[in-house]
Protein backbone atom coordinates (compact mmCIF):
# COMPACT_ATOMS: atom_id res chain seq x y z
CA UNK A 1 0.00 0.00 0.00
CA UNK A 2 1.34 3.21 -1.17
CA UNK A 3 2.49 5.60 1.65
CA UNK A 4 2.04 8.62 -0.15
CA UNK A 5 0.20 11.51 1.08
CA UNK A 6 -2.63 13.46 -1.10
CA UNK A 7 -1.78 16.93 -2.04
CA UNK A 8 -5.23 18.34 -0.53
CA UNK A 9 -4.65 17.03 3.12
CA UNK A 10 -0.93 18.83 3.71
CA UNK A 11 -1.52 21.80 5.36
CA UNK A 12 -0.34 24.92 3.77
CA UNK A 13 2.94 26.47 5.41
CA UNK A 14 2.51 29.49 7.71
CA UNK A 15 3.61 32.80 6.42
CA UNK A 16 5.77 34.23 9.33
CA UNK A 17 3.63 37.52 10.75
CA UNK A 18 4.53 40.96 8.64
CA UNK A 19 6.77 42.93 10.63
CA UNK A 20 5.86 46.71 10.31
CA UNK A 21 9.10 49.03 8.84
CA UNK A 22 10.45 51.43 10.72
CA UNK A 23 9.04 54.13 8.44
CA UNK A 24 5.23 52.41 9.29
CA UNK A 25 6.16 52.46 12.57
CA UNK A 26 7.17 56.23 13.52
CA UNK A 27 4.09 57.38 10.97
CA UNK A 28 1.69 55.45 13.10
CA UNK A 29 2.91 56.66 16.24
CA UNK A 30 2.92 59.89 15.37
CA UNK A 31 -0.49 60.21 14.03
CA UNK A 32 -1.73 59.00 17.47
CA UNK A 33 0.07 61.34 19.22
CA UNK A 34 -1.74 64.16 17.33
CA UNK A 35 -4.79 62.93 17.98
CA UNK A 36 -3.82 62.57 21.75
CA UNK A 37 -2.20 66.07 21.65
CA UNK A 38 -4.97 67.38 19.55
CA UNK A 39 -7.82 65.96 22.27
CA UNK A 40 -5.80 67.73 25.18
CA UNK A 41 -5.42 71.05 23.27
CA UNK A 42 -9.65 71.01 23.25
CA UNK A 43 -9.68 70.04 26.74
CA UNK A 44 -7.43 72.16 28.21
CA UNK A 45 -9.16 75.98 27.64
CA UNK A 46 -12.21 74.52 28.25
CA UNK A 47 -11.29 73.14 31.80
CA UNK A 48 -9.10 76.62 32.34
CA UNK A 49 -12.13 78.74 31.42
CA UNK A 50 -14.03 76.38 33.82
CA UNK A 51 -11.36 77.21 36.59
CA UNK A 52 -11.51 81.01 35.62
CA UNK A 53 -15.13 81.13 35.86
CA UNK A 54 -15.61 79.56 39.08
CA UNK A 55 -12.41 82.16 40.31
CA UNK A 56 -14.37 85.08 39.39
CA UNK A 57 -17.81 83.95 41.34
CA UNK A 58 -15.71 83.80 44.16
CA UNK A 59 -14.08 87.28 44.16
CA UNK A 60 -15.35 88.88 47.29
CA UNK A 61 -16.84 92.44 46.32
CA UNK A 62 -18.72 95.16 48.45
CA UNK A 63 -20.04 98.40 48.22
CA UNK A 64 -18.93 101.49 48.70
CA UNK A 65 -19.75 105.14 49.19
CA UNK A 66 -17.55 107.90 48.60
CA UNK A 67 -17.32 112.10 47.90
CA UNK A 68 -14.96 111.74 45.07
CA UNK A 69 -14.45 115.77 43.92
CA UNK A 70 -17.82 117.03 46.08
CA UNK A 71 -20.06 114.10 44.51
CA UNK A 72 -20.94 111.27 46.12
CA UNK A 73 -20.91 107.70 44.10
CA UNK A 74 -21.71 104.49 45.43
CA UNK A 75 -20.66 101.37 43.73
CA UNK A 76 -19.99 97.49 43.89
CA UNK A 77 -16.41 96.80 43.15
CA UNK A 78 -14.17 93.72 43.34
CA UNK A 79 -12.40 93.93 46.82
CA UNK A 80 -9.33 93.96 45.15
CA UNK A 81 -9.71 97.23 43.17
CA UNK A 82 -6.92 100.24 43.92
CA UNK A 83 -8.33 103.78 44.18
CA UNK A 84 -6.82 104.24 41.04
CA UNK A 85 -8.42 101.81 39.30
CA UNK A 86 -11.81 102.87 40.86
CA UNK A 87 -11.15 106.52 39.49
CA UNK A 88 -9.73 105.54 36.34
CA UNK A 89 -12.17 102.61 35.45
CA UNK A 90 -15.27 103.04 36.90
CA UNK A 91 -15.78 106.44 37.16
CA UNK A 92 -13.61 107.92 34.20
CA UNK A 93 -11.39 110.45 36.16
CA UNK A 94 -8.10 109.76 34.47
CA UNK A 95 -6.30 112.69 35.53
CA UNK A 96 -4.79 110.27 38.08
CA UNK A 97 -1.82 108.68 36.04
CA UNK A 98 -0.62 104.93 36.54
CA UNK A 99 2.85 105.01 36.25
CA UNK A 100 5.02 102.43 37.97
CA UNK A 101 1.67 101.50 40.03
CA UNK A 102 3.86 100.44 42.67
CA UNK A 103 3.70 103.66 44.94
CA UNK A 104 7.27 104.83 43.80
CA UNK A 105 6.67 107.62 41.04
CA UNK A 106 3.66 109.61 42.87
CA UNK A 107 1.87 110.15 39.35
CA UNK A 108 -1.45 108.68 41.02
CA UNK A 109 -1.18 111.07 43.79
CA UNK A 110 -4.87 112.52 45.51
CA UNK A 111 -5.87 113.75 48.25
CA UNK A 112 -8.07 111.55 50.38
CA UNK A 113 -10.05 113.56 53.50
CA UNK A 114 -7.23 116.22 52.34
CA UNK A 115 -4.33 113.90 53.33
CA UNK A 116 -2.07 113.07 50.21
CA UNK A 117 -2.03 108.98 49.21
CA UNK A 118 -0.46 107.43 46.40
CA UNK A 119 -3.97 105.76 44.84
CA UNK A 120 -2.38 102.67 43.26
CA UNK A 121 -1.64 101.09 46.94
CA UNK A 122 -4.70 102.13 48.51
CA UNK A 123 -7.63 99.65 48.62
CA UNK A 124 -10.72 101.61 47.45
CA UNK A 125 -13.05 99.37 49.75
CA UNK A 126 -11.21 100.82 52.89
CA UNK A 127 -11.97 104.11 52.05
CA UNK A 128 -15.75 104.20 52.32
CA UNK A 129 -17.44 107.30 53.24
CA UNK A 130 -14.06 109.09 52.34
CA UNK A 131 -13.65 112.33 50.32
CA UNK A 132 -11.71 112.17 47.37
CA UNK A 133 -10.18 114.87 45.47
CA UNK A 134 -8.13 114.18 42.29
CA UNK A 135 -6.44 116.93 40.03
CA UNK A 136 -9.93 117.54 38.32
CA UNK A 137 -11.64 118.75 41.27
CA UNK A 138 -9.23 121.55 42.06
CA UNK A 139 -10.46 124.16 39.75
CA UNK A 140 -13.66 125.85 40.58
CA UNK A 141 -15.06 126.10 37.14
CA UNK A 142 -13.19 127.82 34.46
CA UNK A 143 -10.76 129.07 37.55
CA UNK A 144 -7.79 127.03 37.61
CA UNK A 145 -6.37 126.52 41.04
CA UNK A 146 -3.82 128.95 41.70
CA UNK A 147 -1.21 125.95 41.78
CA UNK A 148 -2.77 125.18 38.04
CA UNK A 149 -2.14 128.43 36.96
CA UNK A 150 1.43 128.94 38.93
CA UNK A 151 2.45 125.59 36.59
CA UNK A 152 1.52 127.56 33.43
CA UNK A 153 3.36 130.17 34.47
CA UNK A 154 6.61 128.71 35.68
CA UNK A 155 6.43 126.51 32.42
CA UNK A 156 6.29 123.52 34.77
CA UNK A 157 6.01 120.33 32.79
CA UNK A 158 7.11 119.48 29.49
CA UNK A 159 5.67 115.54 29.10
CA UNK A 160 3.19 116.37 31.32
CA UNK A 161 2.68 112.63 32.45
CA UNK A 162 3.60 113.42 36.08
CA UNK A 163 2.01 116.86 36.41
CA UNK A 164 -1.76 115.77 38.08
CA UNK A 165 0.39 113.73 41.05
CA UNK A 166 2.88 117.04 40.95
CA UNK A 167 -0.11 119.57 41.25
CA UNK A 168 -1.78 117.74 43.83
CA UNK A 169 1.27 116.81 45.94
CA UNK A 170 1.78 120.52 45.87
CA UNK A 171 -1.19 121.53 47.16
CA UNK A 172 -1.17 119.00 49.54
CA UNK A 173 2.41 120.29 50.51
CA UNK A 174 0.87 123.64 50.90
CA UNK A 175 -2.04 122.48 53.26
CA UNK A 176 0.62 121.28 55.26
CA UNK A 177 2.42 124.04 55.75
CA UNK A 178 5.59 122.83 54.54
CA UNK A 179 6.49 125.63 51.82
CA UNK A 180 8.96 127.52 54.29
CA UNK A 181 11.76 127.47 51.50
CA UNK A 182 12.79 125.72 48.90
CA UNK A 183 14.63 123.17 50.72
CA UNK A 184 11.49 122.17 52.53
CA UNK A 185 9.48 121.86 49.78
CA UNK A 186 11.92 119.69 47.73
CA UNK A 187 11.55 117.80 50.78
CA UNK A 188 8.02 117.27 51.23
CA UNK A 189 7.68 116.57 47.31
CA UNK A 190 10.59 113.90 46.99
CA UNK A 191 8.33 111.04 46.59
CA UNK A 192 7.11 113.11 42.81
CA UNK A 193 8.93 111.92 40.17
CA UNK A 194 9.62 113.91 36.99
CA UNK A 195 11.37 111.71 34.40
CA UNK A 196 11.70 115.60 32.72
CA UNK A 197 13.63 116.78 35.03
CA UNK A 198 11.63 119.97 35.84
CA UNK A 199 12.46 119.88 39.22
CA UNK A 200 13.60 123.73 39.88
CA UNK A 201 10.72 125.06 37.92
CA UNK A 202 8.27 123.02 40.15
CA UNK A 203 9.45 124.76 43.10
CA UNK A 204 9.27 127.99 41.26
CA UNK A 205 5.13 127.09 41.18
CA UNK A 206 4.82 126.00 44.45
CA UNK A 207 6.23 128.63 46.29
CA UNK A 208 4.52 131.44 43.62
CA UNK A 209 1.62 129.60 44.47
CA UNK A 210 2.03 129.66 48.25
CA UNK A 211 2.81 133.45 48.19
CA UNK A 212 6.29 132.77 48.84
CA UNK A 213 7.04 134.66 45.35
Amino acid sequence: MSAETSESATSPPTKPPSVPSRRTFIATTSAAGGVIAAGGLVAGPSLLGVEEAAAAEASPSSRVSLVVNGRRHTIAIDNRTSLLDLLREHLGLTGSKKGCNAGACGACTVLVDGRRVNSCLTLAVRLDGAEVTTVEGLARGDQLHPLQQAFIDQDAFQCGYCTPGQIVSGVGCMREGHTGSAEEIREWMSGNICRCGCYVKIVRAVEQASGRK
